[in-house]
């Protein structure tokens, strides 16, 4: 009988218990088993005891400095060392780097980074050919159910031009978008779940399946506070989470009501020549209890269009400036909603991407002209 593969180990080294806590939740999404110390001499000794294969290590600890930690460290252990602090100047870096440390991430960081950064760690270490085959098996199943989940037909809603596009990574993540006619206009759900693989994959499923169980409720506040209740449910059975950004369209007025649970990858793109970033209203679901999400607006006049696109092509970019800049270069002019989606997808060529990009385009139609 074939032996199952050894789940990898991790080690939490971070004083502060909210960063700590996200962490752990992270790299147990990972499939990490997952220990975890509040301070250096404490974080040595478990890493001695857990023989992991990855520490996290707070620069900042209330005993040791990290840097020393990391020094003690390389003593005993060869786990992949991330060090993880605010203090951001160069000689830090390098010291840090210097002293056996394999990647460095500034706080505040963003879970995709971290993600993509471990993800990039463990790459570095082959598999053997039967876990090479499995891991395969589980990611052509995972696609299958991602690719489930996108919308089956194009949606028409007279007065707009509407475009959605998928690329899944080599890793699958948790990307989808659904959308649907309503009497009024439209509804529109952009999600994306924490983790790879079939986990974050069948989240997806979830969210999907309770955002549209919600689409009859004329109250949109109301609405995604019951659907993230029912998700956050299955979320923290699962230590996950999920950002969100829900839109209802009403077509005639070109009014837009919306809630975004920690997305913030939705723009506004006018007719004359603007971009404006929607806010993230609040936290991704799941990700602390209790939170609430309150609704905005805008309105979406002749020629303005809402894009909202994937952090796959935020990742492209050192700033969420200078990626607002580029999808709004690559959107605006475009002769459709198409057209637009596949110029801001090529900003984040498949053959260096890492993560899933995905993006829509809801573009309300310019008035003819008057003869």
């Amino acid at each position: 009988m074939p032996s199952m593969p050894v789940a990898r180990r991790a080690v939490v080294i971070e004083d502060d218990p909210d960063i700590r806590g996200l962490l752990v939740r992270i790299l147990v999404k990972q499939g990490f088993e997952v220990t975890q110390a509040g301070a250096g001499l404490p974080g040595v000794e478990e890493v001695r005891r857990a023989s992991p294969d990855l520490v996290t290590l707070d620069l900042n600890l209330p005993d040791l400095d990290g840097l020393e930690v990391c020094k003690l460290l390389r003593e005993f252990s060869d786990a992949f060392i991330v060090m993880l602090t605010a203090r951001t100047d160069e000689l830090d870096k390098l010291t840090g780097l210097d002293n056996g440390a394999d990647d460095y991430i500034s706080k505040p960081f963003s879970p995709r980074e971290f993600q993509s950064r471990i993800n990039a760690l463990f790459r570095r270490r082959r598999q053997s050919p039967a876990e090479d085959t499995a891991a395969r098996s589980e990611l052509e199943r995972a696609t299958e159910v991602q690719q489930s989940l996108l919308p089956k037909e194009d949606v028409r809603v007279e007065g707009y031009d509407l475009a959605g596009v998928f690329r899944p990574s080599r890793s699958v993540g948790g990307d989808f978008y659904d959308w649907y006619r309503t009497p009024d206009g439209l509804h529109l759900t952009f999600a994306d779940a924490m983790g790879k693989g079939m986990g974050a994959a069948l989240i997806a499923a979830t969210v999907r399946a309770v955002m549209r169980s919600t689409g009859h409720r004329p109250d949109l506040d109301a609405a995604f506070a019951s659907a993230a209740r029912t998700i956050a449910a299955d979320l923290d059975s699962s230590n996950s989470f999920a950002t969100l950004f829900h839109a209802r369209l009403d077509a005639v007025s070109g009014v837009v009501n919306y809630v975004d649970a920690g997305h913030g990858l939705a723009l506004h793109v006018t007719a004359g020549g603007a971009v404006h970033r929607l806010p993230s209203g609040g936290p991704p679901v799941g990700a602390w209890a209790g939170s609430a999400w309150p609704q905005s607006s805008i309105d979406l006049a002749p020629g303005d269009s809402l894009v909202v696109v994937s952090d796959g092509v935020l990742d492209v970019f050192d700033s969420v400036e200078s990626f607002t800049q580029a999808v709004y270069s690559a959107a605006h002019g475009q002769a459709s909603a198409q057209s637009a989606s596949n110029a801001i997808m090529a900003l984040a060529p498949a053959e260096t991407a890492e993560d899933d990009v995905t993006v829509v385009v809801v573009r309300r139609l310019p008035e003819p002209a008057t003869v």
